[in-house]
């Protein structure tokens, strides 16, 4: 049973049917799943849920697939972990890490794209595609293959190696394109008038982006059923933190936990950092820029849900942190040596945003405070490099009590 009514236009509420669309054909606003939330409340607990698997799939009712056809690699219900050592470090009593970076494809993107795939089975495509910064690309890679589709990612020529191989190994084909990301998304655009093939962040993003809220749900479900005082969401489009937003008001709603009173704060790295400039300067337009960071994973310069990411961080008063440059790297190696967690650079976007919400007194020590890490370390390797510093030694133990007496 699906509770899908249908597709609802973000700006002028015009609605649409069940089809691949994403944008409104009247003001060209962008189209959202609209669920039937009264025959919700009627079936909807905690018992119903805690019945399904162990995977993002225990929430299907909340998400917009029908049926049992569902593209399944086990995507879903990751770690929450106590993070004692980093919370002492800095001064939290309660700060929890949402660890997505153990997914299959080792990302959050596996969330998106399983119901992007299931969604585009449904609708009869036997073609996915996709405009990717990197993580994108292996979680589509990675699902196509599970559901026996063809795929096409497109990514900037300028990717991570580690990506590149994580994308390619599962066989689809890899177009690198001679620019960044958003002229690659420009391009997948065009693409979409012109291939019959599902692009899961084109003309399926209603479907595909509602795949993030389930990790609203499983924090809320992971801390006994309430909402976090906080939560720190790395931003890119902006989609991730709207959505975890979403899913946690949507388990208030059906009373699955109390009022969610969370604070939502967004982190980007300095060198792209569209919507918390636009935070800071208290403007209700995300002005596109021009990447050049090294978080290649949050470089959208023009965010497609920048606006409503804006809109959700002063709902809910949280802050807009954009982070230097250096202190990525600083952020990555922070959580590897307290909490043996290696996150892509994203996540040291996170940590390093973290420390400045508890320098600035925006979260305070017995806060209940989630950092979502939605990428692992492996894929980024080259912004870590200069930390490869091993003892190079003879095979004797006076060698290595030499090179250890020149420490």
């Amino acid at each position: 049973m699906s509770f899908v009514k249908s597709l609802l236009c973000r700006e002028c509420g015009r609605e649409y049917p069940i089809e691949p669309l994403n944008a409104c054909d009247f003001c060209f606003g962008p189209l959202e799943v609209r669920y039937d939330y009264d025959a919700l409340k009627r079936v909807m607990s905690r018992e119903r849920i805690q019945k399904g698997p162990l995977n993002l799939w225990r929430y299907k009712d909340l998400l917009p697939v029908e049926g049992q056809n569902l593209v399944d690699l086990n995507t879903g219900f990751t770690p929450l972990l106590k993070a004692d050592r980093l919370g002492r470090m800095l001064g939290l009593n309660h700060l929890y890490l949402k660890n997505d970076a153990v997914n299959p494809s080792y990302s959050f993107k596996d969330r998106v794209v399983a119901v992007a795939s299931t969604k585009a089975l449904e609708f009869g495509f036997d073609t996915l595609a996709c405009a990717s910064t990197g993580n994108l690309a292996g979680a589509v890679a990675a699902h196509a293959a599970r559901a026996g589709m063809k795929a096409f990612i497109f990514v900037p020529a300028d990717l991570e190696q580690g990506k590149m191989v994580g994308t390619s190994v599962y066989g689809p084909t890899l177009v690198a394109v001679k620019g960044n990301y958003d002229e690659v998304n420009r391009l997948c655009s065009e693409l979409a008038d012109t291939y019959h093939w599902a692009f899961v962040n084109i003309n399926m993003r209603p479907y595909y982006t509602e795949g993030s809220k389930t990790l609203g749900y499983e924090v809320a479900e992971q801390l006994g059923w309430r909402a976090p005082d906080h939560c720190v969401v790395p931003a890119a489009s902006g989609a991730l933190l709207t959505k975890i937003w979403k899913g946690l008001t949507e388990f208030a709603m059906l009373g699955l936990i109390g009022e969610a009173r969370t604070h939502m704060h967004l982190a980007q790295a300095e060198g792209c950092s569209p919507i918390v400039t636009a935070w800071k300067n208290g403007w209700d337009v995300v002005r596109p820029v021009r990447p050049k960071t090294i978080a290649k994973s949050l470089a959208i310069g023009n965010p497609a849900d920048g606006f409503y990411a804006l809109k959700a961080t002063r709902e809910t008063e949280g802050v807009g942190v954009s982070v230097p440059e250096h202190q990525v790297v600083e952020g990555i190696k922070l959580l590897a040596e307290t909490e043996g967690i290696f996150t892509e650079t994203a996540g040291g976007v996170v940590i390093s945003a973290l420390q400045e919400l508890v320098r600035t007194g925006a979260v305070k020590r017995d806060d209940v405070t989630v950092a979502y890490i939605t990428g692992n370390g492996l894929k980024t390797q080259e912004a870590v490099l200069d930390l490869v510093r091993p003892l190079v030694i003879e095979p004797t133990v006076s060698a290595f009590q030499e090179a250890m007496g020149g420490r």
